[in-house]
């Protein structure tokens, strides 16, 4: 366990730095030139120019004939307090079973009255990027201030349900598969009272049902905020430091949708509690287990680690993770996981503030992580940014993924003289390009304008083989970008292009509630190429991933590969199912079913 002394912390930071040099040094590359190369660019970092002209990704803001007209609540605007700058989540979710993934909104409300804003959203994907607001007829009443949301089939009944932290007792809401909701959070034995941001389902113990992990933020009193702050001189919105951490909370399944609280015996609570704002569970040290990495707001992160069934010990810093390469603590929101060096294993990308930079550790062995931020170019473009909800995805369908990052400041006087910094921001839209990603200033018809952002879902919302998004802001409209990579032909359901891939992993044996496969990881072969995507625990920010995985089976731009195309699926407890010889441009459902 990590002990809470001031000079353990110190000690641990210097150990960290100077374990991050080394490693940087000797353990990555058997080349001492190619080592000495990347040492130089983590030192002087430049920053390719934009070559939006030659880029094949494309969006297309559709929001306007998409049936999403909808702003969400997060208290007064301008914001003046820290529970009002943090925005709400998005969670996808069929809850209709019909095969696409619909939208759901917690939403906000105002400090004059947390338990009862505007209430929460559902919409229902139609087809074609289009979606009809449901919630009158879903029953869903929910008004509580709420932040983020995820998504699961808790009672195993093969209908996901939803779960939304809140500001005060968090809620679960029951699918009755009538296209209503009913609350069931008091007989399910949850409702954690604490300010709860993000929320993730996972099958922590690997018995077959959904667990649930809720990272919770900090103690706040609507009547009693703290007197402002100071940032860069100005007076600005206090918080997080000056409040009271929230310990997170950990809930075990007993199988039919009623949980244990194991918050207190499982050593999640044996560490310092901290920010916490987002999660990823997923088995980041290859040892067969699923692992919780937390990141917390202006605090070192945590990677808790099961040493025995619902025991875990916090190895955040003796791993690497916990802090950035200099071994400084960061304002961790976002959240993204991919094999971006292509060890086959998951490395961990975060979003922070301005005036700082978002951060990826590479996984070197499972339990070792470095920071190569600078290394992969994502370093200088987002040090102007206060980066939220990220995702790794490939947009062109060239064969590795791209990036984006939504971001927004949470000080609404932050201008570029007064922060080094606007309050208003452009997405960060990143392509890969060999071993760097360049940041992109349009990318098609979307012009990547400056909005005040929180979070971003991602999902293939229109069927057609690419990846689309949605982005909440803050007092901002959603707006919904479709992915004009696979232009639809004339004829019915078909496509102009087959260089895509989707597998969907089902588990459908009977009372088995991890039905969408948390936890799984997917390969797809082709050419000699193997691509890994993981179904993760938790999502971009306050949100959750959809259950599915997209591969792109263009081959870096030369165009799309012509060889057989073999899948894998292995799931989190190690068995694996595989399909040999898979059509390309198709969605391929992967069931695990009774032997």
């Amino acid at each position: 366990m990590i002990r809470d002394s001031e000079t353990e912390r110190l000690l641990s930071r210097f150990i960290m730095s100077a374990r991050s040099k080394f490693l940087r040094c000797f353990a990555v590359s058997a080349s001492f030139v190619c080592v000495s190369l990347a040492m130089a660019s983590l030192g002087n970092e430049s920053t390719p120019p934009s070559d939006d002209a030659k880029s094949a990704i494309r969006f297309t803001d559709v929001t306007a004939e998409s049936g999403i007209a909808f702003t969400p609540t997060s208290g007064a605007s301008p914001s003046t307090v820290v529970l009002e700058v943090k925005g709400g989540g998005l969670a996808l979710i069929d809850f209709d079973g019909d095969g696409d993934l619909d939208l759901f909104v917690p939403n906000g409300a105002t400090l004059e009255n947390p338990e009862a804003g505007p209430g929460a959203r559902l919409f229902r994907n139609d087809g074609a990027m289009r979606f009809s607001d449901v919630t009158a007829a879903s029953g869903i009443t929910h008004r509580r201030w709420s932040f983020g949301a995820t998504v699961g089939d808790v009672d195993a009944d093969g209908r996901d349900d939803l779960y939304i932290a809140c500001f005060g007792p968090d809620v679960l809401l029951r699918n009755r598969g009538d296209g209503t909701f009913e609350d069931v959070t008091a007989r399910a034995g949850l409702g954690d009272p604490a300010w709860g941001t993000s929320a993730a389902f996972a099958d922590i113990d690997l018995d077959g049902d959904l667990d649930l992990y809720v990272a919770n933020y900090l103690d706040f009193d609507p009547a009693k905020p703290l007197p402002p702050a100071s940032f860069k001189g100005m007076p600005v919105i206090a918080g997080p430091r000056g409040y009271a951490p929230a310990h997170d909370s950990i809930y075990e399944n007993r199988g039919d949708g009623t949980f244990i609280d194991r918050s207190a015996t499982s050593g999640i609570r044996a560490v310092k509690p901290g920010f916490g704002l987002n999660l990823a569970i997923l088995d980041f040290t290859g040892d067969g287990k699923p692992d919780i990495y937390v990141g917390n707001d202006s605090q070192a992160n945590n990677l808790f680690v099961p040493t025995e069934p619902w025991q875990f010990n916090d190895i955040g810093l003796r791993s690497g993770i916990a802090v950035n390469g200099e071994g400084l603590e960061q304002a961790t929101m976002g959240v993204a996981v991919a094999d971006v060096d292509g060890n086959g294993r998951p490395d961990v990308f975060t979003t922070n503030f301005s005036s700082d930079v978002n951060t990826l550790h590479l996984n070197l062995d499972g339990r070792n992580f470095d920071d190569r931020t600078n290394q992969f170019g994502l370093g200088a473009p987002s040090r102007p940014l206060v980066g939220w909800g990220a995702g790794f995805y490939d947009f062109d369908h060239d064969g590795d993924e791209d990036l984006l990052v939504v971001n927004g400041h949470v000080y609404p006087q932050a201008t570029k003289a007064s922060m080094d910094s606007e309050y208003a921001q452009r997405p960060l839209l990143m392509e890969r390009k060999g071993a760097r990603f360049v940041p992109l200033t349009e990318a098609g018809a979307w012009k990547i304008e400056p909005h005040v952002d929180r979070t971003v879902v991602f999902a293939d919302f229109d069927l057609d083989g690419d990846i689309d998004f949605i982005i909440a802001g803050l007092h901002e409209p959603l707006r919904v970008l479709r992915n004009d990579h696979c232009a639809r032909t004339e004829g019915a359901g078909s496509t102009s292009r087959d260089d895509w891939l989707v597998v969907v992993p089902r588990d459908t044996r009977p009372g088995v509630g991890n039905r969408h496969a948390v936890g799984a990881e997917i390969r797809v072969t082709c050419d000699g190429k193997t691509q890994r995507r993981w179904i993760v625990g938790s999502g971009p920010f306050q949100s959750n991933v959809a259950p599915e995985a997209h591969f792109g089976l263009g081959n870096d731009g030369l165009g799309t590969s012509a060889g057989p195309v073999d899948v894998e699926v292995i799931f989190a407890d190690g068995t694996t199912i595989t399909k040999k010889a898979v059509a390309r441009g198709t969605r391929v459902v992967m069931d695990r079913a009774t032997p």
